[in-house]
């Protein structure tokens, strides 16, 4: 894609460009076999982070409806996922609004808000690109923190307790559920360890059949036919029918939830950026990362006023949409009325939703991101990327998974930077006394006096050279320290008789260096080339 095309203001529904009417069937199968998946599930996780499931509900409306609009993606389902709610779980608990508030959603609000304009920010500074350096380690630590915390804040609701621990953290939901086994309800136990079953199975061997729906409904039926609730099986709270008028979020604990925003920010362009990679089909339009940035941000935006959690694409959702041969996001736009159609009719039935039925959707769903295989592949592949997802992790199950998100871009970026710093300084054959050198990699501010340094090392280990042609094979941009830095080096080769030439082709960086005195003389003195050969030929 040109620079042109990926500033250029995203148009609406891009993915119906092209639209044909034998794909029709196909979007309403998908839209309504996703959304038997997305809307329970989006309900259950809405249970993780403490809040009332209907906060999961409305955002399987907004949010999908926005990026529906804006989005690139033609299969990806977007509503939020397991790691954005437990980070959202987490955030809310350590800015205090979980434990000091009555009702948390004017925060949760704020929450969205604040993910959906950082989101926006960085598509205006367009730093796409920049987030998508963070490497699968750092993911694959998260989600292994996220997975096993959630996983154990949810057994206390598996034995019949109704509080949730997942926002507290690994130890602390460890500590819930020693304390929930005295009071272990057996009726819950039972239809935990049978929901946990039916969708174990579904997954494994019928893929096709909506687990989660399945579960949901059979949960209901239980309490509805034969009073599962007389037993001492935990119902969620009553579900309000209807749709959510628009509201205003609260900005009374901004500051505290601003840390949140971005460590959720930065995993739902992550994870939405790999599952629209990971979907998409050979032929149809490459995954634009800028456009993406916009479409979740408008979506967390727009969401937001209508007390929705933050927004993100789902790996599970989006498989089931492709699966079912969603072709545009027309399918996404049916999953949406179905939710719409949920809300408006059936919040009577959702209200005698057992806890532990979620809880058993919330756990399955979570245990798969406990990856010990990756870790394995790491150890044998790479091992820097192994400790950084190990570490990642572990902060993640002790100090908190805010603190594990902050520790995995700060690896990341360490082996980035390390990386990029590395020397590669490759010197050739000395010819008719021109030593040249190819600098295989880019010139800027952090690395700059080293590659000075190793060139001026190359020229003292070849003695009797006359000049030095230095080929330089990333100058599309550049910067006012390294160009006073290749005017040092050229001083410091004068000073020992040696000429410094440049093999630099036209265009980029070159436009900005003829600003400076420095290399205007030099390409008035002829010393400037278009390529190396030419910077050794002299000519």
């Amino acid at each position: 894609m040109t620079a042109d095309a990926a500033t250029r203001r995203p148009r609406l529904f891009p993915t119906l460009a092209g639209y044909r009417r034998e794909w029709l069937w196909r979007d309403l199968l998908a839209g309504l076999s996703a959304g038997a998946v997305v809307i329970p599930q989006a309900m259950a996780y809405a249970t993780i982070a403490n809040l009332p499931v209907q906060t999961g509900l409305y955002t399987c409306m907004v949010p999908m409806l926005v990026y529906a609009m804006l989005g690139g993606s033609r299969a990806m389902s977007v509503s939020t996922t397991s790691t954005i709610a437990t980070l959202t779980a987490t955030t809310l608990v350590s800015a205090g609004v979980a434990a000091d508030s009555d009702d948390p959603i004017p925060d949760l609000m704020a929450l969205t808000f604040l993910v959906g304009v950082i989101l926006l920010l960085a598509r205006l500074g367009r730093l796409g690109s920049l987030v998508e350096n963070i490497s699968k380690a750092t993911i694959t630590g998260v989600q292994i923190g996220v997975g096993a915390t959630v996983a154990v804040g949810q057994l206390p609701k598996l034995l019949g307790e109704s509080e949730n621990f997942s926002g507290h953290g690994f130890i602390r939901s460890l500590v819930a559920v020693i304390e929930a086994l005295p009071g272990a309800n057996l009726a819950t136990i039972l239809l935990s360890a049978a929901s946990i079953a039916a969708l174990l199975v579904a997954r494994r061997w019928l893929p096709r059949v909506p687990g989660p729906l399945i579960v949901v409904a059979g949960g209901i039926l239980l309490v509805a036919l034969i009073g599962a609730d007389d037993a001492g099986v935990e119902l969620i709270a009553p579900v309000p029918q209807g749709f959510p008028p628009p509201e205003l979020p609260s900005f009374a604990n901004v500051g505290a939830l601003v840390p949140g925003a971005l460590a959720i920010a930065v995993m739902a362009l992550l994870e939405s950026a790999a599952v629209a990679r990971g979907i998409r089909k050979p032929g149809e339009t490459q995954i634009d990362s800028n456009q993406e940035l916009f479409a979740t941000g408008a979506a967390n935006t727009v969401g937001a006023f209508f007390q929705t959690l933050p927004a993100a694409g789902g790996f599970s959702q989006s498989a089931v949409n492709q699966g079912a041969g969603a072709r545009s996001q027309l399918s996404s736009i049916v999953t949406v009325v179905l939710a719409l159609l949920v809300a408006l009719f059936l919040a009577p039935l959702l209200s005698l939703l057992p806890q532990a039925t979620l809880a058993s959707l919330v756990f399955v769903a979570v245990i798969g991101l406990v990856d010990l295989g990756a870790l394995a592949r790491f150890w044998r592949i790479s091992r820097n990327d192994f400790w950084v997802a190990l570490v990642t992790a572990l902060v993640g199950l002790t100090a908190g998974l805010l603190p594990a998100v902050a520790v995995g871009l700060v690896g990341t970026f360490f082996v980035v930077f390390r990386e990029l710093n590395r020397l590669r300084v490759a010197p050739e054959a000395v010819v008719d006394g021109v030593l040249p050198i190819r600098l295989e990699g880019p010139l800027y501010t952090a690395n700059v006096l080293a590659n000075e340094n190793a060139i001026l090392d190359q020229a003292a280990a070849h003695p009797g050279i006359r000049a030095v042609a230095v080929e330089l094979t990333r100058f599309s941009t550049t910067s006012i320290t390294v160009l006073d830095t290749l005017a040092d080096l050229d001083r410091e080769l004068a000073a020992i008789g040696i000429e410094l030439r440049l093999a630099v082709a036209p265009g980029g960086g070159t436009e900005m260096a003829r600003r400076t005195s420095w290399f205007a003389g030099l390409e008035a003195g002829g010393r400037r080339f278009d390529t190396l050969d030419e910077a050794v030929a002299g000519r």
